[in-house]
């Protein structure tokens, strides 16, 4: 596959922080993730990296995916996934499940006829 027909794969915009490492660096980085598809993305921050560079990037709800930087311009780059992922789970919401508090009032208490019931 060359460079041209990768556009052709379909990706996600959105705007999420992620957090990436650089082999050979010792520190982490919080980037900006611009878009997402299943085999990459194209990521944004202050980190200094070169294409090809082996990276790990930490996507909401789906966890440290491997890779590698595939394009640089600017303070942008394009992250090749070693492995396919599921580009929605990263779009799901934080903590959501069965434990998941709800922060909303009780329903208001009703007469025999199902008329709700007010204190005034």
């Amino acid at each position: 596959m060359n460079g041209n027909e990768n556009r052709q794969i379909g990706r996600d915009s959105l705007f999420l922080m992620a957090d990436l490492r650089v082999d050979g660096l010792d520190s982490g980085h919080r980037i900006k993730v611009r878009n997402l598809s299943s085999g990459g993305m194209m990521g944004e921050g202050p980190v200094r990296v070169t294409r090809g560079a082996p990276v790990s990037v930490n996507i909401r709800n789906v966890g440290w995916v491997e890779g590698s930087i595939a394009w640089v311009q600017d303070n942008r780059f394009g992250v090749a996934f070693c492995d396919e992922i599921d580009p929605k789970l990263a779009r799901a919401r934080v903590g959501e499940g069965v434990h998941t508090p709800r922060f909303t009032k009780p329903p208001l208490p009703s007469d025999a006829s199902g008329a709700q019931l007010r204190k005034i």
